[in-house]
Order: structure tokens, then sequence, then C-alpha cells
């Protein structure tokens, strides 16, 4: 089916939005020893920054979800993403570790707010058999959010320091300006705006089983990105001592890995199913890790780490339209984003833990890193292997759909045979 002009800003404004915020999220991960040393502390230390981040998204996707799910889509993305870049703007003029932290917990608050809003709004506008390639886009943002900080770290760091990277962040915000002029309500909401919604406690009540599975299961999803991807530039200035050009060209060619993965995972699930693609991806890690976490020299290091981000964003690039389809459709702004981002708060530990462990083991983050993702991706394997698959299924706010929706198996129990 052919997009209309429309569709197609709804996707390239979605895909935007979280490319950028996930450019101000990563600035931080390039600069914690440059942090450090400005402040006189630990590196562990700042990476609480980091976990406070994590940690404070749900909140965000909560606000910000229930107002979409309330006043539409469009307007809600539009605020979010002036506040998220403001935030960033103003960590460069943090005076202290201290008031970083308070920053970098409100950035989390509006970075949390952005893919789940970002994602109803392009699920619910597009065609349904198009879903699959565009949620491995969508959720391509991410590492390409993560190339862009890439970029201006290895071009820019020099000259302007790590405030100066921050306060580059405030550029996504020209973004809201092809926003309000190209993109449309979404039409699912449009179709609903009349009709009832309960409370996000009252849906969370109503399917709790589903609730807390797809929470467990995005937990282990954050591990697996975040386990791979916070500390690996640190990883390879502190372990492997190269320097801040060579982890640049890096970081770009395995966040050029992380978007194949998930355009070619994202469009595989639309033939093979989501639960499949996703197991399939996941598993793809192990035979990875070796080369991933314990090469020499920077030709090795580099392939393991493209490598290994097909495998963590190829299992990404199929979350958007995997819990897009299954979320209660009466409050798909914020059901997806809340279980998203409470993983996330679940996993918000892992740069401290793995530090901890790196630190405990002579500093050889390799070794943090490694226990991490080999566990947790034979952990998604398992758990999305459970999930219910509603693969093409009609998206909407209307009755139609909210008289069709079933969130569990008839028996009361989460897994359920494929469509």
């Amino acid at each position: 089916m052919a997009w209309t002009k429309q569709q197609r800003s709804v996707a390239l404004a979605s895909y935007l939005g979280w490319t950028l915020d996930a450019f101000d999220f990563f600035l931080m991960v390039f600069v914690l020893k440059d942090i450090a040393k400005t402040f006189n502390t630990e590196i562990s230390s700042v990476t609480i920054a980091i976990a406070l981040t994590l940690a404070l998204r749900p909140i965000g996707a909560l606000i910000f979800g229930r107002l979409a799910d309330r006043f539409g889509r469009r307007p809600v993305l539009v605020g979010n993403i002036v506040l998220f870049s403001l935030i960033n703007l103003a960590s460069g003029f943090a005076s202290s570790l201290t008031m970083l932290l308070i920053l970098r917990s409100v950035f989390g608050v509006a970075m949390g707010g952005e893919w789940g809003v970002g994602s109803a709004l392009t699920m619910e506008s597009i065609p349904p058999k198009s879903r699959g390639v565009m949620s491995g886009i969508l959720q391509a943002g991410y590492p390409s959010g993560y190339l862009l900080a890439a970029l201006v770290f290895g071009l820019l760091h020099d000259l302007i320091g790590w405030r100066g990277m921050f306060m580059v962040g405030v550029l996504p915000a020209l973004l809201v300006l092809f926003i309000r002029r190209n993109v449309p309500e979404s039409p699912a909401w449009e179709r609903g705006r009349t009709t009832a919604r309960p409370g996000i406690l009252a849906v969370l009540v109503r399917d709790w089983k589903l609730a807390i599975y797809m929470i467990v299961l995005m937990t282990a999803f954050n591990f697996f990105s975040h386990g791979t991807q916070d500390l690996y530039p640190t990883f390879l200035l502190m372990q492997h001592k190269l320097s801040t050009h060579t982890v640049s060209v890096i970081a770009v060619v395995y966040n050029i890995g992380a978007i194949v993965g998930g355009i070619v995972f994202g469009s595989l699930s639309e033939k093979i199913g989501r639960r499949k693609a996703i197991a399939a991806a996941a598993l793809l890690a192990l035979p990875v890790l070796p080369l991933w976490a314990f090469a020499s020299g920077s030709v090795a290091l580099a392939i393991g780490a493209f490598l290994m981000q097909i495998s963590v964003q190829g299992a990404w690039g199929v979350i958007p339209a995997y819990l897009n389809e299954m979320s209660p459709p009466d409050v798909r702004a914020t059901f997806p984003g809340l279980v998203y981002q409470l993983g996330n708060l679940l996993a918000s530990a892992n740069a401290t833990i793995q530090a901890d462990i790196a630190h405990r083991h002579g500093d050889d983050y390799g070794m943090g890193m490694a226990i991490v993702a080999g566990t947790v991706s034979l952990v998604i394997s398992a758990l999305i292997l459970l999930g219910r698959e509603r693969r093409g299924t009609q998206l909407g706010s209307d009755t139609a759909e909210l008289a069709e929706w079933r969130p569990v198996a008839s028996d009361g129990t989460v897994a359920t045979a494929s469509r």
C-alpha cells in the first residue's frame, strides 16, 4: 500500500524525534571522564547521572502519555521535544555535580515521554503491513542519535569541551517547526477522541498480567541495550587507551550496525512474526561476545561492536510495533511508553553495576559488559516466546478495536498461540 505525504511526514517526524532525543542522552556517555575530572570525582559517581536519567523516564512516559491520550499525540510531542532540548542546553551550564545530576533527572522525565507518544502517532497513522519495517526504522532513531553524538564528539569535543557538547543539544528544538507545519494528528486518536478513557491505574489493574510481563520483558531489553552501549566508549578510552578520534569512529561503525539490525529484523518480523524475529536477534549476541568484549586492536573491536549492535538493535527494532500492537487501545500513548520506561527504571543501575564489576576485576570493563549482555540475551529469547502475537492487527481507539482487543488468553495466562 502506498503511503500518503502526511504518513511520510509522521514517520519522518517520529524517527527524528527519537533520534534527537537519543542524541541528547548519548552526549553524556562520551564525556563521563571529562565531567569526573571537572568535578574531581570518580567516573562511577558520574554514572549516577545516567542512572537517574533512566530511572525518571517512567514519570515522563506517564505524564506525557496521559496528556497525549487526552489532548492528542501531535501537540504533546511538540512540547516534549522543546523541553528535553532546553534541559540539555542547561546541562552545559552545571556548576557542580549535584546540579548536573538534578538537570539530568529532569531530562529523564522529558526523555521518557517522547518514545511512547511518537511511536503511538506513527503506528496509528501508517498502513498495518508497513509496521514491521517502520518499527525498525523508528527504533533505528536510537542508534542514529548515538551515531550523531559520536560524530559531534569526534569533530567538536576537543574544540568546545563537554559543556559545549551539551549546548549543541538544544538544536533538536528546531524539529518542532517541521512538526507544526507538516504532521497531522493521529487518525485513530481523532476517531476515538470522544470515547471515555479509563485511568492508567485502572488499566494496569485490569490487565495486570500483561503489564507485569511487559515490564519484566522491557527490563531485560534495557539491560541489553544500555549494557552494551553506555560504558562502551569508556571501555575503549580507559581499558584500550584509544584516542578520541578512534573511539568516535568505532562508535559510528557500531551504530551503523545497530541501524542495519533494526531495519532488517523489523522487516523480517512481518514475515516470521514479532516474537521469532526478536528471539533470533537476541541469540545472535552469544557468538559475538568474545570478539566484542575481549578482542584487542581497534579493528577487531569495531567488528565485534558492529555485530553486537546488529543483535541488540535487531531485537529492539521489533519493539515499537510489538508494544503498540499489544497495548490496550484506550491508553496506547501511555501503556507502551510506561512499560518501556519502567523497564528502564529497573535497569537504571546498569552502568553503575558494570563500573563496579569492572573495578573489582582490575578495571576490566569488558568482563562486566559480557556478563550482562550474555545473560539478558538468553532471558529475552526465553521471555519473548511466552508472549502473544498480534501482528497486523488494526490499531485504533474506536469501539470496534476496544471490543476486539483481548489483553490475555482465555485461560488467564499471558502466553497464547500466534495468530
